[in-house]
C-alpha cells in the first residue's frame, strides 16, 4: 500500500468544538486512519475554542481580501490532531454556537463564512501548505460543500475529491445573488452547477462535482435515493448512485471506554456487570430518581427535536414508567419538547429526571448506568449514541431506519436463540410500534440472564473506527486508481 495523504475539511472537530456526531467524526477518524497508512491534516475555521486549541501555531499564507476582511491560514496541532485552520477574525471569532447567532437563527453570512473555509481547502488541495500536497480532500457536510466546484474550476492538477453527507437534512441553501461574490462564474449556475430550486446549494453543489459520495451508513444510502428521505437530492443522488457508498461510523473506544472512563463512578466490563449497578445508583441521585436498583431504568441522550422521536415517548410516557419504570434525558433543542419534558418530571416525581443541556460526565453516565437506550428517531444517517449504548451494556432501543437498522440486532425469538440479538428495533416509526419495542424489553429485563446476555452481545461488538476506516482508507486508494 502506497501513504495516503488527505486533507480533511469540517466545521468542527471534538475535542474542540461540537454541536453533534459530524465532530466525532471529524476528531476520531485521524487517528484511525493513521493505522492504515493514510495521514489526515484537518482544516478548521479559527472559532475562538479553536484558536485557543491550537499550539506551535505557524502561518503559512496571508489573504489580503477573504470575502469582507483579511485572513491568514495557519498550521499546528491540537492535542494528537494536525491542524490547518482559516483565521479570519471577521468571520469566525464569534462567542457561542458556530453556526447560530444569540437570537437562534443562522449567522446572516454563512454562505461567506463557509466559502472561506472551502477556498482555503481547494488552495491547500492545489499546494499552497508547504510540505503537504493532499492526494485526496475530503468534504463534510454542506459547509465545506463548496471545496469540488472550487477545485474543478481552477482547471489544473487536482487531487481526487469526496463528499460526506453527514445528514441531508441540512444543506446549506442560498440566495442567488451571492453568487459572483463566492467566486462562482454566472455559468455555474445551472442544474449541473450549484443551481438547487433557484438558490445556491451548497451540499447539491459538493454532491454535483465530487469524484466519490460517501454517507455514514448503507441504509442511508439507499434511503436518501427515494424522494421521501432525499430533501429534494434524490434525484441528482440516483444519478451519481454509481459513485455512492455508505460506511458507517464508529465511536472513539479510548473515550468511550466502561473499563476506563472517569466519568463513571465505577468502571466496569462485560465480565463484571454486578459493579455497574454502582453508576445506575449514581445516576438515579444525579437526577433525582428513586434509589431503586430494581426499576428499570430508560435513558435518553439526543438533541430534542422531531426527527429524533421524544414527542413519541412523550405520548407513551404512562406505558414506558408503568411498573415503576425510571427515565434519564440528557437534551437540548426544541423548546416545546424541554418544557414537556420538564412537566413530566414535575409530574413523575423520582421517575423522570432531565438535565437540558449538554454534560458530557452525564452524558457517559446515562450511558454507563441506564438498562436501556431509547432513540426513536423517524430519520437517522447513523447514529452514535446507540453504538456508545452498546459499548457500555446499556441494551439499544431504536427505530428501524438509517444506521440504527445497520448496527443494532434485533432481539427477536431467533436472533436470542442465536446468540446474536444486541437490541430492539421497531418499525415504522409511531406510537405502538415504540410501545411494542418497550413492551418487549421489559418482558425481557425480567430475565435477569437473557438480559445479561445482550448486555454482553452488545458490550463485545466491534464498534470502533477500525472497520471503517480500513473502508476509507480503500475508498481513498480507489480514487487515486480513478
Amino acid at each position: 500500500m502506497r501513504p495516503v495523504n488527505v486533507l480533511s475539511v469540517t466545521s468542527e472537530i471534538f475535542p474542540i468544538i461540537k454541536t453533534g456526531g459530524l465532530a466525532d467524526v471529524a476528531g476520531a477518524l485521524p487517528s484511525a486512519l493513521a493505522a492504515e497508512d493514510v495521514r489526515v491534516i484537518t482544516l478548521v475555521p479559527g472559532y475562538p475554542a479553536v484558536m485557543r486549541a491550537i499550539e506551535g501555531m505557524e502561518a503559512i499564507h496571508q489573504y489580503p481580501s477573504c470575502f469582507g476582511g483579511s485572513a491568514n491560514l495557519l498550521s499546528g496541532k491540537a492535542g494528537e490532531l494536525d491542524l490547518f485552520v482559516i483565521d479570519a477574525p471577521h468571520l469566525f471569532d464569534r462567542p457561542g454556537s458556530p453556526y447560530l447567532a444569540p437570537d437562534g437563527r443562522d449567522w446572516a453570512d454563512n454562505a461567506r463564512r463557509f466559502a472561506a473555509l472551502a477556498r482555503a481547502a481547494a488552495d491547500i488541495g492545489q499546494g499552497l501548505a508547504p510540505g503537504f500536497v493532499p492526494d485526496v480532500v475530503h468534504a463534510h457536510d454542506w459547509q465545506a460543500g463548496l471545496v469540488p466546484i472550487y477545485l474543478r474550476l481552477a482547471e489544473r492538477a487536482r487531487p481526487a475529491t469526496v463528499m460526506t453527507i453527514h445528514n441531508i437534512a441540512f444543506q446549506g441553501v442560498f440566495p442567488p445573488y451571492l453568487l459572483l461574490e463566492l467566486g462562482l462564474p454566472a455559468s455555474t449556475f445551472t442544474i449541473d452547477g450549484v443551481e438547487y430550486y433557484g438558490q445556491i446549494g451548497f451540499l447539491k453543489a459538493g454532491l454535483q462535482h465530487a469524484d466519490r459520495i460517501t454517507t455514514v451508513s448503507p441504509t442511508y444510502v439507499r434511503e436518501i435515493q427515494t424522494p421521501e428521505g432525499g430533501m429534494g437530492l434524490d434525484g441528482l443522488l440516483r444519478v451519481r448512485s454509481t459513485a455512492m457508498s455508505g460506511i458507517l461510523n464508529g465511536i472513539d473506544d479510548k473515550i468511550w471506554d466502561p473499563g476506563a472512563d472517569t466519568n463513571l463512578a465505577q468502571t466496569y466490563d462485560h465480565n463484571d456487570l454486578d459493579t455497574r449497578m454502582i453508576n445506575k445508583g449514581a445516576l438515579q441521585k444525579r437526577l433525582g430518581l428513586s434509589q431503586d436498583p430494581d426499576a428499570m431504568l430508560f435513558g435518553i441522550v439526543s438533541r430534542l427535536s422531531e426527527q429524533k422521536g421524544l414527542d413519541l415517548v412523550l405520548a407513551g410516557l404512562s406505558g414506558l414508567l408503568a411498573g415503576g419504570a425510571q427515565l434519564a434525558l440528557l437534551g437540548s433543542g426544541d423548546q416545546t419538547l424541554e418544557d414537556s419534558f420538564r412537566t413530566a418530571s414535575i409530574v413523575h416525581p423520582g421517575q423522570v429526571g432531565c438535565f437540558f443541556g449538554y454534560d458530557e460526565e452525564l452524558a457517559h453516565l446515562i450511558q454507563g448506568g441506564s438498562d436501556a437506550l431509547l432513540v426513536p428517531s423517524r430519520f437517522e444517517p447513523c447514529g452514535l449514541t446507540q453504538l456508545c449504548a452498546m459499548r457500555y451494556g446499556s441494551v439499544p432501543i431504536v427505530s428501524r431506519v438509517g444506521g440504527l437498522a445497520d448496527t443494532v440486532i434485533d432481539a427477536n425469538e431467533m436472533a436470542i436463540a442465536a446468540g446474536v440479538a444486541t437490541g430492539f428495533q421497531f418499525g415504522p416509526v409511531a406510537l405502538s410500534p415504540l410501545t411494542n419495542a418497550v413492551d418487549r424489553a421489559k418482558n425481557l429485563w425480567r430475565d435477569r440472564q437473557a438480559w445479561r446476555r445482550l448486555q454482553g452481545n452488545g458490550m463485545r461488538t466491534d464498534v470502533s473506527w477500525r472497520r471503517p476506516a480500513k473502508q476509507y482508507a480503500d475508498l481513498y486508494r480507489a480514487c487515486l486508481s480513478m
